[in-house]
């Protein structure tokens, strides 16, 4: 039993204790109120309710719809009539003159049947929308006045935007869109069309066992050719851009592994005693990490132009900083008992680093070169669409039209592929390399062989 002397007596004591208790309550209850007050001052300081009413709820609507579905449009030229169908509006799309789909009858008057009632007519000279518990909508076009639209008696409902120059009509089961030179509708359908086969493809529409049976006739060259060069989805330059950005992140990677392991003996102690170069070379560090590898990619895009090599020597000069720094604190760390070994069987100093200190930092190394690897596949998406290469360009250009935000998913969905087959990539290698392999049944005692892992 052990006793403390004081000089305090019991009620010093008491009030003692009393003040270290309030001071306790004050840090349990002070600190989540503090983070309390600056949420709440975050909460008006970045406008969050200006930013909740500013939201359009309808765009995003639109836009979640696009991503897992595609539109059909028919257009007709006012000027001269013509009617069109396209796929998306693009003209790799268009069905060939005098073909639509079945829910489009082309004539002098050409009726659009857009389900549940909902029907449009292009006439020669008016365009009507018949629609269910509102009445016909007319539209006539003309190159000198305008826009002249007739609409039932009442109020204009929201889904409804007429003006001089322009008539809108959004519905459930499509939207009509009149102007003084075009008159449009599409429709949405569920699916990404044309990701397989175009149009113009004649594989297009087939099924499954129909594909599979012309495949094993001898057909199968035609038809992986025709979905390989799709020109909509271009598959084929989408597996060149993944591929251009995991040899983005592959380079830069590897690149500043390799430069920054010299480096690193610069920085440390046990292995350089002048401290002016370590200071020098800590600096360094310091500063090529400091600045983000989106920077580095805008200067370098200057400097060397656009293109993938300029993505991965952002992502080389951006990480030889970190890896210098981790791989300057593992050699600080390394067992001199083991340089020592090596060196008392006469070792040289290039043999006493290769078979002394590199067997040490080995699972550092690849560790930290797995996961930057992983980490910067992601970032290779971004620095591609700056410098232009990789699926990040494509998935910016997609981004930028606003158009096919189906195409949007689907370069997202590869992404998300791609880092997740990093991910496991990484983690199957860095098991390999540093734990060996633990499925392997010991071999006896006795054996002439012996296995010999990375420690």
């Amino acid at each position: 039993m052990t006793t403390f002397a004081t000089d305090l007596s019991t009620d010093d004591l008491k009030a003692e204790a009393g003040r270290l208790f309030n001071r306790k309550r004050i840090v349990n209850f002070g600190l989540p109120g503090l983070v309390a007050f600056y949420l709440i001052y975050v909460f008006f300081a970045f406008d969050v309710p200006g930013i909740a009413g500013r939201a359009n709820w309808e765009n995003g609507k639109t836009l979640v719809a696009d991503s897992y579905s595609y539109k059909t449009h028919v257009t007709r030229d006012n000027r001269n009539g013509d009617v069109s169908v396209a796929v998306e509006g693009d003209r790799k799309g268009t069905y060939p003159d005098g073909t639509a789909p079945d829910w489009v009858a082309l004539g002098e008057t050409t009726i659009i049947d857009l389900e549940d009632g909902h029907v449009v007519r292009f006439g020669p000279e008016t365009i009507e929308y018949d629609i269910p518990g509102y009445g016909v909508v007319r539209a006539t076009p003309s190159r000198a006045s305008g826009v002249q639209a007739e609409l039932p008696a009442g109020d204009v409902p929201d889904w409804i935007n007429v003006s001089k120059n322009r008539l809108a009509i959004t519905t459930d089961a499509g939207r009509l869109t009149v102007t003084r030179n075009r008159s449009e509708v599409f429709r949405y359908f569920p699916g990404w069309e044309l990701f397989w086969f175009t149009l113009d493809s004649p594989y297009y529409g087939k099924s499954f066992p129909e594909l599979v049976s012309r495949a094993t006739a001898g057909e199968a060259g035609a038809i992986f050719n025709d979905f390989w060069t799709n020109k909509i989805w271009r598959h084929q330059d989408v597996a060149w851009a993944i591929f251009e950005t995991i040899l983005m992140a592959f380079l830069g990677t590897i690149g500043a592994g390799i430069i920054a392991l010299p480096l690193a003996f610069l920085a440390t102690r046990n292995f350089n005693p002048l401290r002016s170069v370590r200071f020098a070379t800590r600096r360094v560090f310091d500063f090529v990490r400091g600045v983000d590898a989106l920077i580095w990619t805008v200067v370098l895009a200057r400097a060397f132009g656009p293109g993938p090599l300029t993505g991965a020597l952002a992502i080389l000069v951006t990480d030889t900083g970190t890896f210098g720094k981790i791989f300057s604190e593992a050699l600080e760390n390394v067992d001199e008992k083991q340089i020592e070994g090596v060196q008392s069987t006469g070792a040289n100093a290039p043999q006493r680093y290769r078979f002394g200190v590199i067997p040490q930092i080995t699972p550092v190394l690849l560790s930290q070169l797995l996961y930057f690897l992983e980490s910067n596949t992601r970032s290779a998406t971004i620095i591609g669409a700056i410098t232009g290469g990789g699926i990040g360009l494509l998935l910016t250009q997609a981004i930028i039209t606003q158009k096919d935000w189906e195409e949007v998913a689907y370069y997202i969905v590869l992404i998300i592929l791609m880092v997740m087959l990093m991910d496991w990539f990484s983690g199957w290698l860095r098991r390999r390399l540093i734990q060996g392999d633990s499925g392997k049944k010991s071999k006896p005692s006795n054996a002439k062989t012996k296995d010999f892992i990375l420690p």
